[in-house]
């Protein structure tokens, strides 16, 4: 059986003092549930996050990786660099390192520094799994794909993409994350991320074989205490 996971990405929010802050009072509050529960927070706040979570029920992850090892590549941090950090998490393809944002805050001209294609997805998601972290892959649609009728083939182009070449997506999570209900307000209908998840789910079974069933699949996009019951309770969520 699948275990549940709850995942907290905190984005570019948080000085390594709130970050500390945020964590003690999920300490304090955290109520034993048999879900895995982890947070991603900014690379900077990652080791004061650990030290204060150590002993915790709660996975420590990261929002993004490069895909070498080492080298000269300014800014970018590396899986073996996430992994002795204590990281046993990391997102991948994230839209917003996609460059495909549902709430717009930086100007459309500047969009093209996040340039994240299906390509690097793949490369980080077999550096993850090299270094024994686990990738958490985000996929989802724009407003204007899925007003075209579009959403199920994105998807599965985007799933295609990234898992191309991996045998073995071992303790890997897919989340669907509609692109228009991040950070909107907006919630994609229960019933409808259910049968996306679907989706998620029979592609996997076309791109992994048998091992797909065993891949948990998260739900994103503005999801709060007043809706997490109902997207919980859906099959494939």
């Amino acid at each position: 059986m699948r275990r549940k996971l709850v995942v907290g990405n905190w984005k570019m929010h948080l000085t390594r003092d709130e970050a500390a802050s945020l964590v003690g009072a999920l300490q304090e509050n955290f109520v034993e549930t048999d879900a895995e529960v982890g947070v991603c927070p900014a690379y900077l706040s990652i080791g004061i996050v650990r030290r204060i979570m150590e002993g915790a029920p709660i996975a420590l992850g990261a929002q993004d990786v490069f895909w070498l090892d080492q080298g000269a590549f300014t800014g970018q941090v590396s899986a073996s660099m996430l992994r002795d950090a204590g990281v046993t998490m990391c997102l991948v393809g994230h839209s917003e390192t996609r460059g495909r944002f549902g709430k717009l805050d930086v100007p459309e001209s500047t969009v093209g520094y996040f340039a994240e294609t299906d390509e690097t997805v793949n490369l980080k998601i077999k550096a993850l799994l090299k270094h024994g972290v686990a990738p958490i892959l985000c996929v989802g649609e724009t407003l204007e794909e899925r007003e075209a009728d579009r959403t199920d083939s994105v998807i599965q182009s985007q799933l295609r993409g990234a898992l191309a070449g991996i045998a073995e997506f071992k303790n890997g999570v897919v989340a669907y994350e509609p692109v228009w209900a991040i950070g909107t307000g907006k919630t994609c209908d229960a019933s409808e991320a259910s049968r996306v998840c679907g989706v998620v789910r029979a592609a996997l079974r076309d791109i992994l074989g048998a091992q797909a069933d065993s891949v948990r699949i998260l739900y994103g996009g503005s999801v709060n205490a007043g809706n997490a019951k109902e997207l919980f309770s859906q099959k494939d969520i």
